[in-house]
């Protein structure tokens, strides 16, 4: 009989939250101040969600929900759902903030993979509007002059990186489809932060300490963040007056003036004359930027469908796969510290990324499996891998079923943070879940004359562009978006949504969104519990165990079942609303967000 509420948790969350005050994780920065001290003057419900997460609790609501990132960005959802708005226009209003508050994670330089369920038709739907490779990109985009691989970050600072932003125009056509309030007042709180101001929070004071070498790099980028060459600290209030006078523009034009005329000419200008790495975007590539609507992508685990963003995110098939390959496993008879049920889920994630590794790309450029590779047949057969007591010595990806087949090469694509995961559910049923991102921390480190950061996204891309002659399926290629491994997903049971649920952490995003659900779903922990338990993830061999909480003390047993382990800092940032017969919220006590609901 598996333990439900195992030691292993009680002792955990308290941990994570003494942890992460301090904690300094090379791939996402430092943790969240997770008291409510920081933000002292919100509403008293945000101090209630702030103590009901320091606390361990979900946040309980009948309703409507919002999770997200930042307290004033879940606030300012709030007061958009609270007028009847949708989550759809809920989600603008939170975007538009935490582009201001939490630069570093999201903005309008940056893209965003969006999962809704319509309360009305019941349907799901996904919305793309990851970056785009500019036409004058080549496969050779990040190559020296001898023709090897760049270092990742002589690619990332400056222009060479920055793809076309795609998060205005997903924010301009999740609100045409399904937005109930007018557009321009849905962004009027962004604007009046960044014109009276806001203070900066532990997280981001503490980001930009960390990069001063790199924020110093670019005038702009080191007046803002850098006012007198002092990194600005936790509690200062900072300005923007360019971002709120983009924002005006954009509510009283909507997304295309972003993609045309001054903004997108100060976008063209910054990325082409960065110093030292200049890049190619051009107004053509902004003024021909559409986001796509695409069927979600789904995979069966124990009587539910784990629905998310297919290509060119490997999230839902990468997450659909691990569980489709552990639902025939014992995992759910175990618990969740039990070093056998970490070579379950250790072992299913390898089998899975291997398979991204060949196969998962923009599937508008290279043909890919995707039903193939989460068919219950397939994964079933992959399944059988997992017997035994000890670690897999080798991992190959495996051949799924398609119509037409390409030969390709193992995929070499450094994938790193910084990103940001917002879940929402309305009064009327409607349920979404939108992970948004401008890759790296603070990006390219490019600040637009508009007053927002530019991503760095084209780094998503493999570097090398063949293995021995053999294309790789994520090279970069004129157009084309990179692979991501953003996981928004929507549970459905019984054709209804039961959680919504996503993080940031790069290319550990699919392990931490992967373990949530297992909680959740196998282990009997609620909401709250099941984003902040610990975090063991594996990818490619050595198993990731937080550290500060009692997955460390596991590298023992890890290793003698034949696992390389290391212990680091795993700074997720887990959002998510469980849906029933009432709403419960649960936010990542890693980072600064709340759930909030009524």
């Amino acid at each position: 009989m598996r333990r439900l509420l195992p030691a292993l948790l009680l002792v955990a969350a308290p941990a994570i939250a003494q942890q992460s005050a301090d904690a300094v994780d090379p791939e996402a920065g430092a943790g969240a101040e997770t008291g409510t001290a920081a933000f002292e003057g919100l509403p008293q419900r945000v101090q209630d969600a702030l103590a009901a997460k320091a606390e361990g609790r979900p946040t309980q609501a009948q309703d409507w929900m919002v999770a997200a990132a930042n307290p004033l960005a879940a606030e300012a959802g709030a007061k958009i759902l609270e007028q009847g708005g949708s989550a759809a226009d809920a989600m603008v209003a939170v975007q538009t903030v935490l582009g201001l508050v939490e630069p570093q994670s999201s903005g309008l330089g940056g893209g965003a993979f969006l999962v809704w369920y319509d309360a009305a038709t019941k349907e799901l739907t996904t919305l793309d509007g990851r970056e785009t490779a500019p036409l004058a990109a080549t496969p050779e985009l990040f190559l020296d002059d001898a023709g090897e691989p760049l270092k990742f970050f002589d690619a990332v600072v400056g222009g060479l990186s920055v793809g076309t932003p795609g998060t205005p125009a997903l924010m301009q056509m999740a609100h045409d489809k399904w937005g109930k309030l007018d557009w321009a007042p849905l962004l009027s709180e962004a604007t009046a932060l960044a014109r009276d101001g806001f203070a900066v929070s532990p997280r981001l004071a503490s980001l930009v300490a960390e990069d001063t070498d790199y924020l110093s790099r670019f005038p702009a980028t080191a007046d803002y963040f850098l006012p007198g060459g002092t990194p600005v600290a936790a509690g200062d209030m900072l300005t923007n007056p360019a971002y709120a006078d983009t924002l005006d523009a954009i509510a009283q034009g909507g997304a295309e003036v972003f993609y045309t005329g001054e903004i997108a000419q100060g976008i063209v200008d910054t990325v082409t004359g960065a110093e030292g790495n200049p890049g190619v975007l051009s107004m053509t590539d902004l003024a021909i930027y559409a986001p796509k609507e695409r069927p979600a992508v789904c995979a069966a685990y124990r009587g539910r469908d784990v629905c998310g963003m297919g290509p060119p995110s490997s999230g839902a098939l990468t997450v659909g796969q691990i569980l489709g390959m552990l639902e025939s496993t014992g995992i759910a008879d175990l618990a969740p510290d039990d070093p056998q049920a970490l070579r379950l889920l250790g072992d299913a994630s390898r089998l899975a990324f291997a398979d991204r590794g060949i196969y998962m790309a923009d599937s508008d450029y290279v043909p890919m499996p995707t039903d193939g590779l989460v068919a219950p047949g397939y994964l079933q057969s992959r399944a059988t891998l997992l017997e035994g007591d000890t670690a897999l010595e080798q991992v190959e990806a495996g051949s799924p079923e398609w119509s037409h087949a390409m030969d390709l090469a193992p995929d070499m694509s450094l994938e790193l943070p910084s990103t940001s995961h917002i879940s929402i559910v309305d009064a009327e049923g409607n349920v979404l879940s939108m992970t948004t991102t401008i890759e790296n921390g603070f990006g390219s480190r490019l600040m637009a004359p508009g007053g927002f950061l530019l991503n760095n996204e084209l780094t998503d891309f493999s570097f090398a562009t063949q293995q021995d002659g053999t294309p790789i399926a994520n090279r970069v290629e004129p157009g084309k978006r990179p692979r991501s491994s953003m996981s928004p997903t929507i549970v459905m049971q019984d054709g209804a949504p039961v959680l919504a649920i996503g993080s940031p952490g790069g290319s550990r995003i699919i392990g931490y969104v992967a373990q949530a659900i297992l909680n959740y779903v196998d282990f009997g922990m609620d909401v709250q519990q099941a984003v902040a338990a610990p975090h063991a993830v594996n990818r490619f061999g050595t198993y990731d165990l937080e550290q500060g909480t009692p997955m460390a003390d596991l590298a023992g047993p890890l290793g003698e079942i034949g696992y390389e382990t290391e212990v680091r800092e795993l700074t997720s940032g887990l959002h998510a609303i469980a849906i029933g017969d009432t709403l419960q919220g649960g936010a990542d006590p890693r980072r600064e967000g709340i759930a909030l609901g009524q």
